[in-house]
C-alpha cells in the first residue's frame, strides 16, 4: 500500500487532537506506582524494598508486590529495588510529572543464580547464567540517548562488540561473520518478518540489498527494554542462526495519561501512554510516526536522490484479566514509499554510475503485525504463554533506468528530454504468516524447565518480471559473454520467476537449566523444526553453561547447531521442483565475565562458527540458487561497560573477526561481505545536571570486502553511445576504505508550570568519508552506484512530554 504524505499528516493530526482532547489532572506533586514480580515465575515479590536514590526515601512492596510513592516533586528519579534472595535491580530515568502517576512492572532475578553463595548485584538483573556472555540489555532511555542512533534501537546496538553495522547510513546489523538477514527478532514474543525501512528489493538486480535497511520500524521511545544475544541463544528461538534480539514494547501507564511528541527535520512522532478510558483494567500505548525526506534533501542539496518517506503506527493494550491472567494486544503498521523520477535525474550534475544510465523507479511496501499474548500463572512456580499472531509483507516495486545524454566527462547535456524506462523490472512480493506459539515454564530454586511448540501457515505470492531484454555491464569470470563482448545480455527467461504457494512450519523445543555444587550451571536444550518450503526435518541440540569462579567472576560456554530457513523470495525464484535446503551453522563460544561493581563489568569472549549448505548464486543476474556454499568464521570480543546508573555511563570495546566463504564455483575461498578483522568502539555520556546531557561515540572498523574489477571503456566502440563495463577479476579481493564515525549528541531538558516537560536535542553523525565508495550503495550486478546517505545528517528537534 502506498503511503501518501497528505494521508499520513492527516492521520498524525487526528491522533494528536484525540490525545490532547483528554482532560489533564489537577496540579499537584507526582507519584510512582509499581509492581515487583519474580522474573522466573511471574509471581509477586512481597516485601521488596524500593529506594529512591536521589532522596533516600524507601517503601516496601505489599503482599501482592505493589508499592506506591507519592508527593514527589517533578523530575527524573532512579530506583534501587532489593529483596533478600534476589539480585538487586536499578532503574534510571523514571519521569515524574505534576499531577500524574507513573506506573510500571519490574522483574527481579532470584538468587538461584549465585556465585559462591554470594548474590551478584548486577545491573538490571543482568547476571543470568542462562544467558551467554554476549548478552546485553538496553533500557528505553539508553536507546534514546545513544549518540548518532536518533532513537533507533538497531543503531544503538551497532556499538556492541561483535556487531557490524553496514556503515553510518544503515540501521541493519550483521553479527559475528554472518549477514543482516540472519538474526532472530522478537517483539513481545512475536517473530517479525522484517524490521527495517528502505531495504528496497530490486536495487540488487532483483535480490535483497545485503546491507539491510536504513531505518528501523520502531519509533523512538516505543521500546521499553531490549535484550541482545550475540550467539548461543536457547532452543526456544530458531529459524535464524546468528543472533537474537528480544524487544519489549512499552506498556501503557495504568493511572494517568502521558502525552509526548518529537519533532525534527524528517517529521514527527506522537505518543499516548495511559489508561484506556473504557476499561479501568486496560492500559493503552499508542504511537504514530511519519518521516519524509523532502525538506532534508533541500537543505543538504540532494534533491536528485529521489524522495523516501515512511510511517510507523503502533497500538498496544495490556489488560489484567485477573490475578493470574494478563492479556496484551499488539498491532503495528509500517508503510513506506520511495520514488525517483526523470525529473530527479535531471537535477543531477552527472550520471549516477559509469555505464551510461541513471536509476528511476517506484518502490512501495508495507509491513503489518497483529498479535495476542496471554500469560497465565499456572502455579506458584510456573506460567504459560500463548501467542496468536498474523504478520504480512506487501512489496510492489517498479525499477528502471533513464539515459540522459552526456559529454565526455559524464555531465548531462540535455535535461529537458531524457529517455527512460521506469518499469524495466517489476517485483511483487506478498508474504503472510498466521502463527501460534505456546510456551510453558516451571522454575524451582536452581532448576528451570521450558517447553513449547510453534505452528504457522506461510502464504507466498511472488513475481519478478523483466519486461524486455536488458544489458548487464558488470559480470564475473564464470559468466560467458561472446568473444570481444564486454557485457552480458539478460533475457526475460533468465530473470522471470513466479510462485503462488503456501506451506506449513512446525517447531518443538525443550530448554533446561540447573545448578550443581553452587558453581556450575548447565543449560541443555534441543529444538525440532519442520520447514514446509524445503520439506526438511531438522534437530538442533544446544548447550550452554556458566562456572562461578568467585562472587564477581565467571566463565561461560556454549555449543550447538542452528538451522536457518531460506528467504521466501529466494524460494520463489527457483525452477519448478528445485528445493532449497535449510542452511546449517555450528557455533562454539567461550567467555569470561567480571563485575567490578553492579553497574561496571568486563566481558571477553571467543567464538567459532562453521557454515554448511549456504545458499549461493552460481550465475550473475539470474535468480537461481543452490546450497553449495560453506565456510567458517572465528573471532574474539572484549568490552568494558559502565551502565546508566548515575550521571554517566559508557563503553569501550574491541572485536576481531574473520569470516571466509567458499561457493564451490571454482573461484576458491573469499572474505565474506561482513568479514571485518578489526572494530573498535568508544561511547561516553554525562548528565551534568537535570537540564544538560552530553554524549559522544567513536567507531572505527576495517573496510568491508569488495570485488576487484577491470573496467572496459567504450564497449560499443561508439563515441556517441559511451558505455563502460566491469569485469570482476577477484571475488571480495579488495577492501573499502576503513570506516570512521564520530557521533555527538546534546540534550537540554526543562519543565513549564503547565505540567509539560521539554527536551531539545541535536544528534550528529559525522562520517569523514560521507560520499566516497564506503558509503555508496554499489550494485555489482548492474554497475549502479546510488548516493543515498540520507541518514548522515545533523538531526535536531524537540520532544514534548505532558
Amino acid at each position: 500500500m502506498a503511503l501518501s504524505s497528505k494521508g499520513s499528516r492527516n492521520l498524525l493530526l487526528s491522533i494528536f487532537l484525540t490525545l490532547m482532547a483528554a482532560s489533564l489532572a489537577a496540579q499537584q506533586p507526582g507519584a510512582i506506582k509499581g509492581r515487583v514480580i519474580e522474573q522466573s515465575t511471574k509471581e509477586p515479590v512481597a516485601g521488596a524494598t524500593i529506594t529512591i536514590k536521589e532522596t533516600g526515601l524507601a517503601v516496601v512492596a505489599d503482599s501482592t508486590g505493589n508499592f506506591f510513592i507519592n508527593d514527589l516533586p517533578p523530575g527524573s528519579y532512579s530506583l534501587l529495588i532489593t529483596h533478600v534472595g534476589f539480585q538487586e535491580k536499578q532503574l534510571t530515568e523514571i519521569p515524574v510529572t505534576k499531577g500524574k502517576t507513573f506506573t510500571f512492572e519490574v522483574e527481579l532475578l532470584d538468587d538461584g543464580f549465585r556465585l559462591n553463595a554470594v548474590t551478584v548485584k548486577a545491573f538490571r538483573g543482568e547476571h543470568n547464567p542462562q544467558l551467554p556472555v554476549s548478552s546485553f540489555a538496553f533500557s528505553r532511555e539508553e536507546i534514546f540517548r545513544s549518540p548518532g542512533a536518533q532513537g533507533d534501537i538497531f543503531r544503538a546496538i551497532g556499538i556492541l562488540p561483535g556487531v557490524v553495522s553496514s556503515g553510518g547510513q544503515y540501521s541493519a546489523i550483521a553479527v559475528r561473520g554472518q549477514g543482516t538477514s540472519d538474526n532472530v527478532y522478537m517483539a513481545d514474543d512475536i517473530p517479525l518478518f522484517e524490521v527495517s525501512h528502505l531495504e528496497i528489493e530490486g536495487f540488487n538486480s532483483g535480490f535483497n540489498d545485503p546491507n539491510g535497511g536504513r531505518f528501523s520500524i520502531f519509533a523512538p521511545r516505543v521500546i521499553d527494554n531490549a535484550l541482545f544475544e550475540g550467539g548461543g541463544f536457547a532452543a526456544q528461538y530458531g529459524r535464524k542462526s546468528s543472533s537474537l534480539l528480544t524487544l519489549g514494547i512499552k506498556e501503557g501507564n495504568r493511572e494517568t495519561p502521558f502525552y509526548s511528541g518529537q519533532f525534527d527535520l524528517l517529521g514527527a512522532t506522537l505518543i499516548y501512554d495511559g489508561p484506556l478510558s473504557t476499561d479501568k483494567k486496560t492500559s493503552l500505548f499508542a504511537s504514530a510516526r511519519y518521516q519524509n525526506f523532502s525538506l532534508l534533501e533541500k537543505l543538504v542539496n540532494l534533491t536528485s536522490a529521489g524522495t523516501p518517506s515512511y510511517g510507523d503506527y503502533m497500538v498496544k493494550t495490556t489488560t489484567e484479566l485477573n490475578r493470574k491472567n494478563k492479556l496484551t494486544f499488539l498491532a503495528m503498521y509500517n508503510p513506506e514509499l520511495y520514488t525517483r523520477t526523470v525529473s530527479d535525474v535531471s537535477k543531477s550534475t552527472g550520471l549516477d554510475e559509469n555505464n551510461g544510465s541513471s536509476f528511476v523507479g517506484r518502490s512501495s511496501s508495507s509491513k503489518a503485525v497483529i498479535g495476542l499474548n496471554l500469560r497465565t500463572l499456572t502455579g506458584r512456580s510456573s506460567y504459560w504463554k500463548n501467542i496468536l499472531y498474523y504478520r504480512l509483507l506487501r512489496v510492489d516495486n517498479s525499477l528502471g533506468d533513464a539515459w540522459p545524454p552526456v559529454d565526455a566527462e559524464g555531465h548531462i547535456l540535455n535535461k529537458q528530454d531524457i529517455p527512460a524506462d521506469g518499469d524495466l523490472r517489476h517485483i511483487r512480493n506478498n508474504q503472510g504468516e498466521l502463527g501460534y506459539r505456546s510456551v510453558f515454564t516451571v522454575h524451582k530454586k536452581a532448576f528451570t524447565f521450558t517447553a513449547g511448540a510453534d505452528v504457522a501457515r506461510v502464504d507466498l505470492d511472488f513475481r519478478e518480471t523483466l519486461q524486455h531484454t536488458d544489458t548487464l555491464y558488470s559480470y564475473g569470470p564464470n559468466d560467458s559473454p561472446l568473444p570481444g563482448q564486454y557485457y552480458l545480455i539478460l533475457e526475460p527467461a533468465d530473470f522471470n520467476s513466479a510462485r503462488k504457494d503456501h506451506a506449513y512450519n512446525a517447531s518443538g523445543y525443550v530448554d533446561l537449566s540447573f545448578t550443581l555444587f553452587n558453581r556450575l550451571t548447565l543449560n541443555p536444550g534441543i529444538r525440532y523444526d519442520y520447514t514446509g518450503f524445503t520439506k526438511e526435518n531438522t534437530f538442533a541440540p544446544r548447550i550452554s553453561g556458566s562456572v562461578a569462579l568467585d562472587s564477581r567472576q565467571s566463565i561461560n560456554f556454549s555449543a550447538g547447531l542452528y538451522f536457518q530457513d531460506p528467504e521466501y523470495s529466494d524460494v520463489a525464484g527457483q525452477a519448478p521442483g528445485h528445493l532449497l535446503k535449510n542452511s546449517r551453522t555450528t557455533q562454539y563460544i567461550l567467555g569470561y565475565k567480571y563485575y567490578f561493581s553492579p553497574d561496571l563489568k568486563l566481558t571477553a569472549e571467543g567464538w567459532y562458527k562453521k557454515f554448511d549448505d549456504q545458499p549461493v548464486q552460481p550465475n550473475g543476474g539470474k535468480p537461481y540458487l543452490n546450497n553449495d556454499g560453506d565456510g567458517y568464521a572465528y573471532g574474539g570480543d572484549i568490552s568494558l561497560i559502565k551502565r546508566l546508573s548515575a550521571k554517566y555511563y559508557g563503553q569501550v570495546s574491541y572485536s576481531y573477526m574473520l569470516s571466509k566463504r567458499d561457493d564451490h564455483d571454482g573461484l576458491g575461498k573469499y572474505d565474506y561481505i561482513f568479514s571485518i578483522p578489526h572494530s573498535f568502539s568508544l561511547l561516553g555520556s554525562y548528565q551534568a545536571n537535570k537540564k544538560w546531557a552530553f554524549s559522544g561515540k567513536l567507531r572505527y572498523s576495517t573496510g568491508r570486502p569488495t570485488d576487484r574489477y577491470f573496467v572496459h571503456a567504450d564497449v560499443f566502440h561508439d563515441p556517441t553511445f559511451l558505455r563502460y563495463s566491469q569485469q570482476r577479476i577477484g571475488k571480495k579481493a579488495a577492501r573499502l576504505n576503513d570506516f570512521i564515525s564520530l557521533d555527538g549528541r546534546v540534550d537540554y531538558s526543562w519543565s513549564t508550570q503547565r505540567k509539560a516537560s521539554w527536551t531539545a536535542f541535536i544528534d550528529i553523525v559525522d562520517l569523514p568519508n560521507r560520499f566516497n565508495e564506503n558509503s555508496a550503495i554499489f550494485q555489482p550486478e548492474t554497475g549502479h552506484v546510488y548516493y543515498l546517505g540520507l541518514a548522515i545528517f545533523p538531526s535536531f528537534g524537540v520532544r514534548l512530554d505532558l
